[in-house]
């Protein structure tokens, strides 16, 4: 498994969770509609980290983190036109950080 299929697993993960726990619908569109701006932020990270070429695992893995969750944000605000209540980015940051970085730790020691 590479560490980018590793971030957009966890990315819909995060959004798997967060709808069901808000009781949303569990439809494949509706999952993909609130994941897009997270998506489209972590291929941004990609290319954050390609032309930033930075060594070892936990770097690429915390760039690829900040720049999901703050391009995430922005991107869910101004192009999806969806809230960012402090609580939300919060939430965000954190659990995006234990997936993303977390599992890539776990992907590089395995």
């Amino acid at each position: 498994m590479t560490a980018k299929l590793v971030d957009v697993i966890a990315v819909l993960v995060f959004v798997a969770i967060g709808r069901r726990s808000h009781e949303e619908a569990n439809s494949i569109s509706g999952l993909l509609q609130t994941a897009a701006p997270f998506l489209i932020a972590v291929a941004t990270s990609w290319a954050v980290v390609a032309i930033a070429k930075p060594s070892g695992t936990l770097v690429p893995a915390i760039i690829t983190w900040a720049v999901t969750v703050s391009a995430g944000m922005v991107l869910r605000n101004l192009a999806f036109g969806e809230g960012t209540a402090l609580s939300f980015i919060i939430v965000t940051a954190i659990t995006l950080f234990v997936l993303i970085v977390g599992a890539r730790l776990v992907l590089a020691r395995f």
